[in-house]
C-alpha cells in the first residue's frame, strides 16, 4: 500500500433522490417486520416528480397471503408510511409533497421457487436468500473505525441536516452531497485539500449576500466537522459550483433504491460485494453478511489485531453455510490472516456465520432498518437494538481464539 497519496470519498444528504427511495424502501421493511418478524420483504421505490412507486416481493403473516390478498388495513399503513418518511425528510415543495404526491403499491408475493430455498423444512436449514459476495472492512483513521474521508463527509451532510430541521440553516432545502479529499502520508490522514458541497437552498442563496451567507455558514460546518490540523489556507473549498441550486431532490433527478451503496459502505476504500442492503430483509445476506463481516473487521481492528482488515463471505442460494471466509489486514495484522480466519471459525457464538447464525447474534428480525438508509449503514453507534454490527463486544472472544 502505498504510504502517500490523495484519496476521496462521498455521501449524500437524505433528501438526495436514492436516499429518499432507500428510506422508504426501508420503512417498509420495518413495517412489515413489526408485523411479522420472519416476514420477507424485497422492496424497491422509485421516486421522481410528484410520484413514488414501490415493487417488489413481499411474504409475511398479517401482511399478505401466498395469493396476493393484504391483510386489512395493511395497504394504508404503507402509504401512510411512505408519506410519512417524505414529509420527515422535508418535502413540501410544488414538485414534491409528502401530502400531493400520487402513489403506486406494485409489491406481490414472493415466488415460492425462491421461499423453498430460503426456508428451513425438514432437515434443512435456512438458506441464504440469494448467491453473492460480500465484503466488511475497518481501519484505524477514526474513532468508529471508518475511513476518514467517508467519515467526515457523512458528518458534513448529518450537521446540515440537523440545523435545517432545527431552524438555524432556514434557506437550506433537502437535497446535498459533500466530498472529501484527503491528502495521506505515511498512511494516515494529513490534510484536507479539498472540500466539494452542493447543497439545495431557498431562492436567492445563489448571489450576492446570501450567496455568501450559505458559503459562510458551510465552511463553518466543515470547521466543526473536519479536526483543524487537517484544514489550511491551502484546502480548496467548491461551494455550490454549478451556481443555482434551487431545483432538487426527486424533482430534479429521479431516485432508486440501491444506487448509492458506496456511500452507504466504505466510500471506495473497500471493495463492495454482492447487492444494496435498503429494502431487504435479513434473510437476504446482501444485507445481513455485509453486516456480520463489518463486525468481525471491526472488533478484528479494535481487539488490536490489525489496523485494517477487509474481510469477504461468499454464499449460495438455498444454501445455509457460508462457500468460503477470506481475511485480509493488509500487511497490518499482528497475527496471520489464516490465524484469525481459524479464529473467527471457532467462535461458536456466531453460528458458523450461517444466515440464521447471523441474524440470531446480531439481532436482525427487528425494524431496526429506516435508521440505516441515510448517512451509512457503517460507523454508527450502537444503541440498543439500533446498529448491532457495531459493537465490539467480540475483542474477548477473538483473543481468546488465538490463546491471547
Amino acid at each position: 500500500m502505498r504510504s502517500s497519496y490523495l484519496f476521496t470519498s462521498e455521501s449524500v444528504s437524505e433528501g438526495h433522490p436514492d436516499k429518499v427511495a432507500d428510506q422508504i424502501s426501508d420503512a417498509i421493511v420495518d413495517l412489515f417486520l413489526s408485523k411479522d418478524p420472519e416476514a420477507r420483504v424485497a422492496c424497491e421505490t422509485l421516486t421522481t416528480t410528484q410520484l413514488v412507486v414501490l415493487a417488489g416481493e413481499i411474504r409475511g403473516k398479517g401482511i399478505m397471503d401466498e395469493a396476493g390478498h393484504w391483510a386489512p388495513g395493511v395497504k394504508d399503513e404503507i402509504e401512510a408510511t411512505v408519506r410519512n418518511v417524505v414529509k420527515k425528510i422535508g418535502y413540501e415543495q410544488d414538485s414534491f409533497h409528502w401530502e400531493k404526491l400520487a402513489f403506486h403499491n406494485n409489491l406481490h408475493p414472493q415466488s415460492a421457487h425462491i421461499a423453498q430455498g430460503v426456508d428451513a423444512s425438514g432437515n434443512k436449514d435456512e438458506g441464504a436468500g440469494d448467491q453473492g459476495i460480500m465484503f466488511g472492512f475497518a481501519c484505524d483513521e477514526t474513532p468508529d473505525l471508518m475511513p476518514a474521508t467517508l467519515y467526515y463527509s457523512h458528518k458534513i451532510l448529518e450537521r446540515m441536516a440537523a440545523d435545517r430541521h432545527s431552524g438555524a440553516a432556514p434557506f437550506l432545502e433537502p437535497d446535498t452531497k459533500s466530498q472529501v479529499t484527503l491528502r495521506f502520508d505515511n498512511g494516515k490522514p494529513a490534510a484536507a485539500t479539498a472540500i466539494v458541497v452542493s447543497s439545495q437552498h431557498k431562492p436567492g442563496y445563489d448571489t450576492g449576500a446570501k450567496e455568501a451567507e450559505l458559503k459562510a455558514y458551510v465552511k463553518k460546518v466543515v470547521a466543526d466537522v473536519i479536526p483543524a490540523n487537517l484544514l489550511s489556507d491551502e484546502t480548496v473549498y467548491h461551494i455550490n459550483p454549478t451556481g443555482s441550486f434551487e431545483i432538487g431532490g426527486p424533482d430534479g433527478d429521479a431516485g432508486l433504491t440501491g444506487r448509492k451503496i458506496i456511500v452507504d459502505t466504505y466510500g471506495g476504500a473497500a471493495p463492495h460485494g454482492g447487492g444494496a442492503f435498503s429494502g431487504k430483509d435479513p434473510t437476504k445476506v446482501d444485507r445481513s453478511a455485509a453486516y456480520i463481516t463489518r463486525y468481525l473487521a471491526k472488533n478484528i481492528v479494535a481487539a488490536g489485531l490489525a489496523k485494517r482488515c477487509t474481510i469477504q463471505l461468499a454464499y449460495a442460494i438455498g444454501v445455509s453455510a457460508p462457500l468460503s471466509l477470506y481475511v485480509d489486514t493488509h500487511g497490518t495484522g499482528t497475527v496471520g490472516d489464516d490465524k484469525i480466519e481459524a479464529a473467527i471459525k471457532a467462535i461458536g457464538k456466531l453460528g458458523g456465520l450461517t444466515p440464521r447464525g447471523i441474524r440470531t447474534h446480531l439481532g436482525l428480525n427487528k425494524p431496526i432498518y429506516a435508521k440505516t438508509a441515510a448517512y451509512g449503514h457503517f460507523g454508527r453507534k450502537a444503541e440498543g437494538d439500533y446498529f448491532p454490527w457495531e459493537r465490539t463486544d467480540l475483542v474477548a472472544d477473538l483473543k481468546a481464539a488465538l490463546g491471547q
